[in-house]
């Protein structure tokens, strides 16, 4: 048990390094290639800060436990707003002015819904569904680069504001890395992710089988939490420098992410069917709180959002009782 215990923890680590390592290797590459700061922001970034769920829900649909690839994608989403983003508002009121937010926050939603209604219509995650969800990524992604262009395009030409979000990646992401060093970090990072998510799941199934616990419940407790510890460093970091439209881009990134491609990769990987629990507890909760995060970002007739920290801990304290009543589902 101990080594399980050991397992999980080197796991989460190196998880949160390597997934740093990828992040900062593929956005100086794509820099030194010319690509622009808000489309590596918008793509290369989100992804990124996903990559530890994406691999750890396919290595842990392709060893024959779905429901800990589901649990994690899940419960990454409700980690994501609950705790990230939760706690993120108590430290540093988040002030949000990005347009592009705004707009691409709508197709989070579909997202959301889109996966809901999948899943709900036969309890199950079947192939096709992967493939749906995967498709719809991919169509997301190219409006998501679409908009980015834009942006670049009417900036260049002085026709429009350059927005929030793309002046803070300008910032964050480094335009001096030499080309070697970044593919070094890019492929090294790429090669530990994939260590680490091995560990995490090794260890993570040998716990759940010792302590009689399903693969969904560990997958959306210690898996989901462990892996959301990337978007939690990144948010906090970010909306302390002032960065705050990219403390919830991170966030909505990270979901739109978890709901289509770690869904659809571990439903293309090992389709199963829904364990208990999911369509009554779980999904609603991702639904709601989605809904609720738009509501205190965006809800306000103001042209800034704004999520203050009495809405921060309101967040926190819908996270801590989802793991209470995890916790009395694990021993009931």
């Amino acid at each position: 048990m101990l080594i399980d215990f050991t397992a999980i923890l080197a796991g989460f680590a190196l998880l949160i390094w390597s997934a740093d390592l990828f992040v900062t290797g593929a956005s100086a590459t794509a820099r030194n290639l010319g690509v622009s700061p808000l489309i590596i922001g918008l793509t290369i970034v989100g992804f990124g800060t996903s990559a530890p769920e994406m691999l750890v829900a396919s290595i842990a649909a392709y060893g024959g436990n779905p429901g800990l690839a589901i649990g994690n994608a899940i419960g990454s989403n409700i980690t994501n707003i609950a705790l990230v983003l939760g706690a993120t508002a108590v430290i540093v009121p988040l002030t949000v002015h990005s347009s592009i937010l705004k707009r691409e926050y709508p197709l989070l939603i579909a997202a959301t819904l889109l996966a809901v209604v999948l899943m709900a219509t036969d309890n199950a995650l079947s192939t096709i569904d992967g493939i749906l969800m995967m498709l719809l990524l991919f169509v997301l992604m190219t409006w998501v680069v679409y908009q980015a262009l834009e942006q670049r395009k009417c900036v260049a030409g002085n026709e429009c504001d350059v927005d929030p979000l793309s002046s803070e990646f300008d910032q964050e992401i480094p335009d001096d890395m030499p080309m070697g060093k970044a593919i070094w970090l890019l492929l090294s990072g790429i090669v530990l992710l994939l260590i680490s998510s091995k560990m995490l799941v090794w260890g993570a199934i040998n716990v759940a089988t010792a302590f009689g616990v399903s693969d969904l419940i560990i997958g959306l407790t210690i898996v989901a939490i462990g892996t959301s510890l990337p978007e939690l460093a990144a948010s906090i970091m970010s909306a302390r420098k002032g960065e705050h439209d990219i403390a919830l881009g991170n966030v909505i990134g990270s979901n739109m992410f978890n709901t289509l491609g770690v869904l659809g990769l571990a439903a293309i990987i090992n389709p199963s069917e829904l364990a208990d629990g999911v369509l009554t507890r779980d999904l609603p909760l991702m639904v709601t709180l989605t809904v609720i995060m738009f509501i205190m970002a965006f809800g306000r007739r103001s042209s800034a959002g704004e999520i203050t920290r009495v809405e921060g801990s309101i967040l926190l304290a819908i996270f801590i009782t989802y793991e209470v009543v995890l916790y009395f589902s694990a021993t009931a």
